[in-house]
């Protein structure tokens, strides 16, 4: 197979260039070594010399390209290799691996991941009724030997041969290949690697030898990764909540049933050094994970308790948890504890009492030490929140007793992050308040925590708050105080200001009882008394982060006891009343905005209070008009002061100045978004002024006809040529033109049908003018940038071009506009809109418009406006721009994002329909001539069938393989690319048949003969209704018929 005409010349010259591209810090001789590597690569007797290179090569490098060369050969899918040919290459590669054991450690790794690649995409091939590729275990095993490397280069063959994904052959192959993979060989691997684990474990090791070393560390990780395989393709992101199932098929039943599988890596995490142990718990926490429904009840007890007696022995034994990675997978294992099984089920293993224990003073003796791998936290802190979020629901007899462990869960928590204070600020340590997120991810944690015994809860808090407060008091009365108590005091009542706003939050969570009210009241008085304190001093002083804990204390108290939904009779209002004199809701209301308004005079420089706090006026304003209080609010003195008086005098971030960052005034778009709502409730005949931020906010809440005409002819004509210079000075400044052309894209945005013009009004074409002027001259200067670095492209350009779009489909759908009066009238308006929309799609590659979601939904929702509206003018387009176009399309049909999907679908179905109809008659004879876009439109599509017919392809193949979320909106393009297609369509449904094992292929076949059952060729609503209602019988049978089936690649059924 392979041709060895090769002269040694030529080898060396390669292993020169092989040696320049890795090693040489030039940057042009590096380049042109890489050039010729690439020719290389694409030159025709390329094979040949990868094998003479891997024989005769003197150099690791030159070992790694053939590597890498052989297996960009096999990945192709233009001009594949025949099967022989790989079939040779393969046992090439296994008899190099195991001749050769001393390779650099990325050669090894090089050639295993080209026989998984081999192995994965020729997973389906036969060879006289032989699948040649999916006997690896055989095929490895075979090499197997007494050295330890080998067995190590083999396991790493198992590992990457079902791991390996490779992005340019279709998602619907992988996943078929995945599950067949799953279903034939997955289990046998992991039987072999647990079997390997146990003969490991009954050996005295020699881990200080290299090779026994790396032989368990990658049988640890081929377990790890049988047990992390994606069962069921779901594809779950990383990134994400881990707190998942892992959805082990029924056959692997056994393993599971048979205690010893969970004995043995609690076993070996018991023996073997620290190092490994991370991957021994990492496999313990997906076999804790396993689906309750492999289980029966008694079943699910019996590894339950086994489960728990393992977790009781590590805490017994905890020397090797002080080692961060086994700390972190440790807490990861007692989340799934809760995670997968209920508190019911927990408290009837015999050991519950003791174990709960011993949790419980892990995770206080965790808390206390909170230096200590802080990110692990989170997964201590679920576990006890899901516990005090079960007790309700518990029915079991036998005691929970988190009674008596939240509490010491609590009290840890804050004590821990108050001794943390001092510390931090006298060593000079991350200060854990400035990572807000996981502040309040731990926030939200222990508010269920913290209601669990309620009563403790709020005693500690008055007790700890009533001594920090009091100190504080003390220390700013003073002269001699040191600045150092001062902070160390504020410190500590920023965490109880945070902590306290917690657990008010979490009575959403708990039926409250009038005692637990009160108890809110008391922790509420503390706060807003500790507010007049610091509030009267930021004239001298302030403390950002307290001020940051108290909007989200304001926050939590607004979700809680402000609205209509409250009790007025609340004890906590009795207790405001008592102490602060806050007699009612409007006085609460009163103090928010009193808060509000010291905030944005006192801190207007700075960014995250001022954010923060105009998030709160906004919450706030959003009720109307269903909540009552909102009236009550406009109401205010100092609402109307608001009203009155928004200008930089008494509001500093709204002023401009040479120090003003541009990007920082996105709150002003918040602000004039709140007083416009709340300028609705008592709408007079005021005045509207602002700049382009306010006009927004406010065009954005002004929904109804009345206000927001009267502020759009405040607007047009006056002050629309202000907009449009600012476009023509500072189009290459994102921070000038974002708002401008948001503000625009609001103004033709005709929400709740508010832009309805009078007959003889011609302000619905002047608007499309103004629209089509700011589109077109933003469009030809921002093209006028040039190349734009990639890291800054989507702010620079993608960003405002997606606006441009979003503005120009509003426009188009609007309903306010007759486009047939522009060409009537030789108005150029229209024409100049489309053509710099063309100029602008074509500026942008096709991988963006699917990498940045804005961009695409805008995209894809205007192209889908043109071909339902304007269809003549997508046919008048030149040939590249319609190729272009159709292949957006094909691409979006495949995309994660549903709305981005199911606007492909209707594009289609437009272009799809219209095509028909030109095709229709052009068969049939009149007396009037195609017009010239459509007959050319009809010559560029017979030119170009293949693209019709790979979108027929593709939308078929998600249909009958895929999990089709929005059917309907596929079904209605099918039905025009079959009629389009017809001969194509039969030599597709004969492929899908003959792909079928031989006893399914005449139910498959019938299958397709029912979906076209009592179909015309025609387009009519009737008959897409009729072909609708056939895909959604032809779905179910064809699932049905390929449940049982290796060549379908949506069998999930093994969960049956």
């Amino acid at each position: 197979a392979f041709s060895r005409g090769f002269l040694i010349q030529s080898l060396a010259q390669l292993e020169n260039l092989c040696k320049q591209l890795y090693e040489t810090t030039d940057t042009t001789t590096r380049l042109q070594a890489e050039k010729a590597l690439v020719e290389f690569t694409n030159s025709p007797d390329c094979l040949s010399k990868c094998q003479l290179l891997l024989e005769r090569g003197s150099s690791s490098y030159s070992q790694l390209l053939a590597a890498t060369c052989l297996t960009k050969l096999v990945s192709r899918t233009n001009n594949p290799l025949p099967l022989e040919q790989r079939i040779d290459i393969r046992n090439y590669v296994l008899n190099y691996l195991a001749t050769r054991p001393k390779l650099a450690t990325f050669v090894t790794q090089a050639l295993i991941q080209l026989y998984a690649r081999i192995t994965k995409l020729g997973w389906f091939d036969c060879q006289k009724d032989d699948y040649v590729f999916r006997n690896a275990i055989t095929d490895v095993t075979r090499f197997l030997q007494v050295q330890c490397i080998y067995l190590i280069q083999h396991i790493h063959i198992y590992k990457h041969t079902h791991t390996l994904t490779y992005t340019t052959h279709p998602l619907t192959k992988h996943r078929k290949i995945a599950s067949s993979f799953r279903d034939s060989s997955l289990f046998d691997i992991f039987t072999l690697s647990c079997n390997l684990l146990k003969q490991a474990s009954g050996k005295n090791l020699n881990l200080n030898d290299e090779s026994q070393h790396g032989l368990l560390m990658q049988l640890l990780k081929l377990t790890h990764n049988c047990l992390n395989f994606d069962f069921i393709g779901t594809s779950t992101d990383e990134s994400s909540d881990d707190l998942c199932t892992v959805q082990i098929p029924t056959s692997w039943r056994s393993a599971f049933l048979d205690s010893s599988t969970l004995q043995l890596f609690f076993d070996l995490y018991h023996s073997i050094p620290p190092s490994f142990s991370p991957l021994v718990l990492s496999c313990l926490v997906q076999i804790a994970s396993v689906r309750r429904s492999l289980f029966n009840n008694a079943e699910r007890a019996k590894f339950l308790s086994h489960l728990v007696d393992g977790v009781k022995r590590i805490l017994e034994n905890p020397q090797s948890l002080s080692d961060p990675n086994n700390y972190h997978e440790f807490c990861r294992l007692l989340a799934r504890l809760k995670s997968n099984y209920q508190l019911g089920e927990l408290v009837k293993v015999e050991n519950y009492p003791e174990v709960i224990r011993l949790i419980a003073n892990f995770t206080v003796t965790s808390l206390q030490h909170w230096e200590f791998a802080p990110n692990s936290v989170h997964y201590l802190l679920s576990l006890w929140q899901r516990l005090a979020a079960s007790v309700p629901y518990v029915k079991a007899t036998e005691p929970h007793m988190l009674e008596t462990y939240t509490p010491e869960v609590t009290k840890a928590y804050i004590t821990s992050r108050l001794e943390s204070v001092h510390i931090i600020l006298r060593d000079g340590l991350e200060d854990p308040l400035e990572d807000t997120g996981l502040v309040q991810q731990q926030l939200d944690q222990l508010s269920t925590i913290g209601r669990c015994e309620y009563e403790k809860t709020c005693a500690l808090l008055v007790q700890l708050f009533d001594q920090s407060a009091q100190s504080y008091q003390e220390l700013l009365q003073s002269a001699s105080a040191s600045p150092m108590d001062v902070a160390v005091q504020e410190g500590r009542l920023t965490w109880l200001v945070y902590i306290i706003g917690a657990v008010i939050g979490g009575r959403v969570s708990f039926a409250s009882t009038d005692e637990q009210d009160a108890m809110d009241g008391e922790l509420v008085c503390r706060v807003l008394q500790l507010m007049n304190l610091t509030d009267s001093r930021l004239a001298q002083a302030g403390n950002e982060k307290l001020e940051l804990a108290m909007l989200s204390f304001f926050e939590q108290f607004r979700k809680i006891y402000i609205g209509d939904q409250v009790q007025k009779s609340s004890k906590l209002y009795r207790r405001l009343s008592e102490v602060l004199g806050l007699n009612d809701e409007t006085m609460v209301l009163s103090v928010f905005i009193g808060k509000i308004i010291t905030n944005l005079k006192y801190w207007g420089r700075c960014e995250p209070i001022t954010s923060k706090t105009l998030q709160l006026l906004n919450d706030l304003s959003i009720g109307y008009p269903f909540l009552s209080y909102v009236r009550k609010l406009v109401k205010l003195s100092a609402v109307q002061f608001m009203l009155n008086n928004h200008t930089s005098e008494h509001f500093s971030f709204l002023g401009i100045n040479n120090q003003s960052n541009l990007t920082d005034m996105r709150c002003r778009t918040t602000f004039y978004t709140a007083l416009g709502r709340l300028l609705m409730v008592d709408l007079g005949t005021r005045t509207l002024v602002g700049l382009v931020r306010d006009l927004r906010g406010i065009a954005f809440a002004f929904n109804a006809k009345t206000s927001f005409m009267m502020l759009f002819e405040w607007i047009y004509p006056s002050y629309m040529p202000i907009l449009q210079r600012a476009i023509e000075l500072w189009y290459h400044d994102p921070a000038c033109t974002t708002p401008v052309l948001k503000l625009m894209a609001e103004l033709v945005h005709n929400r709740s049908q508010r832009l309805q013009f009078d007959v003889s009004s011609p302000n619905g074409i002047l608007l499309f003018r103004e629209t089509s002027k700011m589109i077109t001259m933003y469009g030809n200067r921002i093209l006028t940038l040039g190349e734009v670095p990639k890291d800054q492209v989507y702010a620079l350009k993608l960003k405002g071009i997606s606006i441009c779009f979003s503005m120009l489909k509003a426009a188009l759908s609007g309903s306010y506009v007759n486009f047939g009066v522009f060409r009537l009238y030789g108005d150029d308006a229209l024409d100049n809109a489309l053509q710099t929309f063309i100029k602008l799609l074509l500026s942008i590659p096709h991988s963006d418009l699917l990498d940045y979601p804005k961009l695409s939904q805008s995209y894809y929702s205007l192209l889908e406006v043109l071909t339902q509206d304007h269809m003549n003018f997508i046919a008048s387009l030149e040939p590249r721009v319609i190729m272009y176009i159709l292949s957006s399309i094909s691409e979006g049909l495949t995309a994660l994002d549903t709305m981005v999907c199911t606007g492909c679908c209707s594009c289609l179905d437009h272009i799809v329909t219209y095509l028909f109809k030109q095709l229709s008659r052009s068969t049939k004879k009149r007396t009037t001539p195609l017009n010239q876009e459509s007959d050319r439109f009809l010559h560029i599509m017979q030119q170009h069938p293949e693209m019709i017919q790979q979108m027929l392809s593709t939308v078929l193949n998600i249909i009958i393989f895929e999990d089709c979320r929005n059917q309907w909106s596929m079904s209605r393009p099918l039905l025009g690319l079959i009629l389009l297609n017809e001969k194509y369509f039969s030599d597709l449904r004969n492929s899908i048949v003959n792909s079928q094992p031989p006893e399914k292929q005449q139910a498959m076949h019938l299958c397709f003969e029912n979906l076209m059952e009592g179909i015309e060729r025609n387009l009519l609503t009737k008959n897409r209704d009729r072909f609708t209602q056939n895909l959604s019988a032809f779905r179910r049978e064809v699932n049905d018929s390929m449940k049982n089936s290796t060549y379908g690649v949506n069998s999930n059924d093994m969960m049956s």
